[in-house]
């Protein structure tokens, strides 16, 4: 075979690759545009549930209310929530385009050893959201509400007149923090599996491992002993499992080792 002839299959290959890579980004990127026309037709019934922790934590006799204060405000807030679970419900979908995209160039081995994780990511995601709005948000908007005072105690009351678009930034950001933080287990067993860490090298920075999830559980709850605990907790148990995860791939990888 001529070089030109093999310049000519190289060239056909990437053109093909590109137009896969094309074909499965507009796929990508029409599943998020449907994902966030359909929650936005439940657009209100997605926000109850989004503002829910903080309306329990303000309790009935209080003034259960947020503000807009720009005109457009509160439509273009409707909007980024409807792309936000949007973008939530078609993780999963996202995921599969990209393992479509890569795994026609791997081999069935290959396949089988990335299918957990493929599997772990939406999963992982998924729960560390579920954290957020079950343990964290109830625990920290009673805190941050126990600063509003009444004309009785200060001259003038404090009261929270909080911003629908505020609130829900917050809410979401969090949201998404945290799936990425639980992602941990993936990044660190694929980078073990790669050998670029070991566990017993992660085991061996336990120690910086802990002190580094407090100081990130203080930046993220208020400012108690018990909030810390619950938050860091999750993230410890993860990092020990990434250890656990690291040894069996090692192992099964030099068990299959000619």
């Amino acid at each position: 075979m001529s070089k030109a002839a093999t310049v000519d299959e190289s060239s056909k290959s990437l053109s093909s690759h590109l137009v896969e890579l094309r074909q499965r980004l507009l796929w990508a990127f029409g599943a998020m545009a449907v994902g966030t026309l359909l929650c936005f037709v439940f657009v209100e019934q997605i926000y109850s549930f989004l503002v829910q922790p903080l309306a329990s934590a303000m309790g009935e006799g209080d003034s259960q209310r947020l503000i807009y204060t720009g005109l457009t405000e509160a439509f273009f807030t409707y909007f980024k929530v409807a792309f936000f679970a949007g973008i939530f419900i078609t993780f999963p979908l996202l995921l599969l385009q990209i393992w479509g995209f890569v795994a026609p160039g791997l081999y069935k081995s290959e396949k089988k050893a990335f299918l957990p994780f493929l599997i772990a990511t939406p999963v992982l995601f998924f729960l560390g959201g579920t954290v957020v709005y079950y343990v964290v948000l109830p625990m920290a908007w009673p805190f941050f509400l126990s600063f509003q005072t009444s004309g009785a105690e200060t001259a003038l009351p404090i009261q929270l007149e909080a911003r629908v678009s505020e609130y829900l930034d917050l809410i979401m950001t969090l949201i998404f923090a945290f799936g990425l933080c639980f992602q941990m287990p993936v990044l660190l067993t694929l980078m073990g599996k790669a050998g670029l860490i070991t566990a017993k090298g992660l085991a061996s920075m336990r120690k910086y491992a802990i002190i580094a999830v407090f100081v990130l559980a203080a930046f993220l709850t208020p400012p108690d002993v018990i909030s810390q605990v619950l938050l860091a907790v999750p993230l410890l148990a993860l990092y020990e499992l990434s250890i656990l995860l690291i040894k069996y791939v090692t192992k099964d990888s030099v068990s299959k080792a000619p």
